[in-house]
């Protein structure tokens, strides 16, 4: 236990089981959407693929990956057709 205070201490914590099945969830759907972009020659559903794959990776608020990652969902399936 000690060994996770110190952790906590310099700033470093473990992300919630709510922000890591956000992150997968969402890195899965941006793979879908990308192979579908790139199948189809459409950069605008690529490059939202590409989104959603690493944003996950820049955002630390669980809320915020939440509400970032069905904003890029909506854009990917408008884009879908």
């Amino acid at each position: 236990m000690n060994e996770l205070e110190l952790l906590q201490g310099l700033g470093l914590q473990l992300p919630s089981p709510a922000y890591l099945i956000g992150a997968l969830v969402f890195g899965l759907i941006g793979w879908v959407v990308w192979r579908r972009g790139r199948r189809q020659a459409r950069p605008a559903l690529t490059w939202s693929g590409v989104a959603l794959m690493f944003y996950p990776y820049l955002v630390t608020r669980t809320w915020l990956l939440w509400g970032v990652g069905v904003a890029l969902c909506a854009w990917a399936w408008l884009q879908w057709e």
